[in-house]
């Protein structure tokens, strides 16, 4: 690809601007849309790696890998090509993801990273983003769904990065000591012969244990029902739904109280319709549209982001799979995989867990094995059968042409892609072949 020096000017001075200029106070921006404003103020959207930049950009989110969080990945970005990644997961309503980037690279370079979420009408919309400085993100979801994160360094810059995606309660845990087995009832189990559905869960522990704030909040209502005996309502501060703490053996909150994490609200008891039970407390999370479910809320069961295992030197590398065939998935828990043929060139991504993230050379990521990948050592040798055979830049009939070899003339093929098979000259040129 050609790119001029003056180009090459322009991309510095925008590099070295674009760490430390200042927000558009106009309209505010995230530091991704500040670096493609000013690529097109530059001009550069008009130039092969700047058009390309815009264009990754857009692609990214809607074509998404599909991953389960926790999740965590070490990749490359190379300076020679415009790459970028992209995630979507799904969370329950009440959880708090942390998205965490470290990154190691001797330029320092700019990677971008931000959550998505997609409206009905397909549209996607910007959550959150990490600031300039810093390089973590945490988001409560405030549905259930999918969401999306988009990585994307800026032109010219290259290195190696990890991404840890984490979640957890968005909420303290309501008892001083915790502990998941105490909860032993969840939301939307049966009562009552199924004529009404539980609207909470139960936490289990001793008679009069201190029931506790979970936010910082404004206690709105103490009060009793025949349902819940002793309750006290509490509102989070800044947020649009109410907590519910029910059979409680004594109110210590009172009306209009302003509670901070940790503070008693109550002791557990039996009350209401609880009599006949051990001690619990019943809570619940209340919205506008009425009960939601509290668990993903409180839930002190947080799954452990799974090492890597995998051989980060070979990022970036050009691998093939091994002489048979390999299952692939576009996840990384390796559902549903399907099977790439032999010998099939790929390029490694990033390494997560014992998997390999890849690209195909159609463009397609998906996950494999990495003990199923090779080194793309020369498989056998093939005699150029006719003349003018043209070595290809890219495994599609209308790549560009590298250049183009003699009838007689002997290479190394060191892999396949469909109709076409990766191959290096005496020359040391590498190319693709085309089969047919």
């Amino acid at each position: 690809m050609e790119f001029k020096p003056f180009y090459l000017l322009i991309l510095i001075s925008l590099t070295v601007a674009c760490k430390s200029g200042p927000f558009n106070l106009l309209k505010p921006a995230s530091p991704h849309q500040q670096y493609e404003r000013k690529l097109v103020n530059a001009g550069l959207d008009q130039n092969t790696m700047g058009r390309a930049w815009i264009t990754k950009a857009n692609s990214l989110l809607p074509n998404a890998v599909g991953v389960k969080v926790p999740y965590k990945e070490t990749g490359y970005f190379a300076a020679d090509k415009v790459d970028g990644a992209s995630f979507k997961f799904t969370l329950q309503r009440g959880q708090l993801l942390t998205a965490r980037l470290a990154k190691q690279s001797v330029s320092n370079f700019a990677i971008y990273m931000d959550i998505w979420e997609r409206k009905d009408d397909g549209e996607f919309k910007v959550l959150a983003f990490a600031d300039s400085l810093g390089a973590q993100i945490q988001l409560e979801a405030k549905r259930s769904g999918e969401y999306f994160l988009r990585l994307q360094p800026e032109l010219l810059g290259s290195g190696s990065y990890t991404l840890e995606l984490a979640i957890g309660p968005s909420l303290a845990y309501p008892l001083k000591a915790v502990n998941r087995k105490q909860i032993q009832s969840f939301y939307g189990v049966g009562r009552d012969n199924n004529t009404r559905r539980h609207e909470g869960i139960d936490i289990f522990s001793g008679f009069r244990t201190p029931v506790l704030a979970i936010a910082e909040g404004t206690v709105t209502r103490v009060n009793e029902n025949n349902l819940g005996g002793k309750v006290v309502w509490l509102r989070p501060k800044g947020k649009d739904y109410t907590l519910y703490y029910a059979h409680l053996d004594e109110q210590v909150a009172t009306a209009g109280q302003q509670v901070l994490i940790g503070d008693t609200v109550g002791l557990m008891g039996n009350t209401g319709n609880a009599k006949t039970t051990p001690p619990h407390l019943h809570f619940g999370i209340y919205t506008s549209e009425g009960a939601v479910d509290p668990l993903p809320f409180v839930d002190p069961l947080i799954p452990a982001v799974q090492n890597i295992s995998s051989d980060i030197a070979k990022l970036n590398a050009t691998l093939r799979t091994l002489n048979r065939s390999v299952d692939v998935a576009d996840n990384q828990e390796l559902l549903n995989p399907e099977s790439l043929k032999q010998s099939t060139v790929v390029r490694v991504l990033a390494a997560v867990g014992n998997q390999y993230k890849i690209e195909l050379p159609n463009g397609k990521i998906a996950y494999v094995a990495h003990k199923s990948l090779v080194e793309t050592k020369p498989l056998n040798t093939r005699k150029i059968a006719v003349s003018n055979q043209q070595l290809l830049d890219y495994p599609n009939a209308i790549a560009g042409v590298k250049t183009t070899l003699n009838v007689g003339q002997t290479v190394n093929v060191l892999g396949n892609f469909e109709d076409f098979q990766l191959v290096s000259t005496s020359g040391g040129e590498i190319g693709w072949l085309s089969l047919r």
